[in-house]
């Protein structure tokens, strides 16, 4: 199936490498990150995640800051690549405990192995964080969370002064603890990736959201578990028009798990399963039906001469004000006949950048932290090449954004209570229920 199997970092340091089939050439990998840095496409974009090179097809996903790669001649499903891609990296974060490149190069030999068990002449064998421990036997160095900055979800959590354990979920799920005790914990991360589309009014032309409930378990002995879903929980269009038909949460579709039994979910919307080792989704779901976006853009043109305009974009939170969405940014494509292009933030203005990119005439405007319930205000002033024509608001837009808002989720799915169940009365773990939400596709029409 897959020739080669290779993780770089994003300097293109080669730091895994695994040939499986001797079709491809050995220099594939410095081809494959010379055309992912060089990439070039008109509307600007990266490179795609599966392209051909000279006979050669490369897959690649990017996760925690490496490159994960696969290559190939044949003409395999790049669903499939992707996916395998993917579950490489979720079961060697699993037996590392931590994802970057100092876990990867302190942990060559456990990886190699890995690779092994998971991968026989290319073709796919296991994936399964729990079957792999019969066959895998190194032990994996530990590297210390409090030296790096967190990376995915994990990372995402946290709200001032509350702050998760700093081994919270960087611990490998099969090394020994230290003294011989282990932290009984729970993991349940409500993750949600939106993507909606406004038109010039402001209005929704479409939205839809993609959600998953993953969970990691350091349990002993496997409990059983118990998640308690909405009640008012509906799955499938149905007769129901809209999410607001009395408060209820409606859901186009959802698959689960195959540990999870549903045996009570049409009662009373409650998930039982037995968690096997690792980080695995327990439920996906998507919804398609309108929901209240978290950010609300207002874009507008003042014309301050012949040659000169002003673009004055206005950001508002529409979200609770004990909420702070990170790392917030928006970027805004100008007019091809701009030749400068200045800028005016508010009075008072903190943790907020700005770039010109002349050479893709593409505003960026960075803003750290957004509380709920604000507003933020930029005026991008410039200065073109011709003189200003009636088309200049074709010209600008559309406006997209980037965001992560931790204990927020669009969709209003909750965990009601996660119960972990055990004979003995004394036994109570620790149980850690988040929500976070991504923008996938933000897109507001000019």
């Amino acid at each position: 199936m897959i020739s080669q199997f290779f993780v770089l970092s994003l300097r293109g340091d080669n730091i895994i490498f695994r040939d499986y089939r001797g079709d491809v050439s050995k220099a594939s990998a410095e081809i494959f990150f010379r055309k992912v840095k060089f990439w070039h496409s008109e509307e600007g974009e990266d490179a795609p995640p599966v392209f051909n090179v000279d006979g050669v097809n490369y897959a690649h996903v990017k996760v925690a800051g490496l490159l994960f790669v696969a290559t190939t001649r044949v003409n395999i499903s790049p669903a499939l690549a992707l996916e395998l891609l993917q579950r490489i990296a979720r079961v060697t974060k699993d037996y590392l405990g931590i994802l970057n490149e100092e876990s990867l190069r302190k942990n060559f030999v456990l990886v190699y192995e890995l690779l092994d068990e998971m991968l026989d002449f290319g073709y796919p064998q296991t994936t399964s964080t729990e079957g792999l421990k019969s066959f895998v036997f190194n032990e994996p160095v530990v590297v210390e969370s409090a030296k790096i900055p967190s990376l995915g979800p994990a990372g995402l959590f946290m709200q001032g002064s509350k702050r998760l354990p700093g081994t919270a979920v960087t611990k490998s799920v099969v090394a020994s603890e230290p003294g011989g005790k282990k932290r009984e914990e729970v993991f349940v991360d409500v993750i949600e990736n939106i993507s909606v589309t406004f038109n010039a009014s402001g209005y929704i032309l479409t939205s839809e959201i993609d959600g998953t409930i993953q969970m990691k378990s350091y349990l002993t002995g496997n409990p059983e578990i118990r998640v308690a879903l909405n009640e008012d929980l509906q799955i499938g269009r149905g007769t129901h028009s809209s999410l607001g038909a009395g408060g209820m949460v409606l859901l186009d579709d959802c698959n689960f798990h195959e540990s999870v039994r549903l045996d009570d979910f049409d009662l009373d919307r409650t998930l039982t399963l037995t968690p096997p080792d690792g980080e695995f989704p327990v439920m996906n779901y998507r919804m398609t039906q309108e929901f209240k976006p978290p950010f609300r853009v207002y874009p507008a043109i003042e014309e301050s001469g012949p040659f000169r305009a002003e673009v004055v974009i206005k950001v508002r939170a529409d979200f609770a004000q004990n909420v702070t969405a990170n790392t917030v940014l928006v970027r805004i494509p100008l007019p091809k006949t701009t030749m400068r292009c200045g800028f005016e933030l508010e009075a008072g203005a903190a943790g907020q950048s700005t770039d010109y990119k002349e050479s893709t005439k593409l505003v960026e405007w960075g803003l750290k932290k957004i509380s709920g319930g604000s507003e933020h205000v930029l005026r991008a002033k410039l200065t073109l090449s011709q003189e200003r024509n009636v088309n200049i608001k074709k010209e600008v837009g559309p406006i997209s954004m980037t965001f992560t808002i931790p204990m927020f989720n669009a969709s209003k799915v909750q965990v009601k209570y996660l119960q972990v169940l055990k004979k003995s009365k004394s036994y109570n773990p620790h149980r850690w229920v988040r929500y976070v939400t991504h923008a996938d596709s933000y897109v507001i029409r000019t």
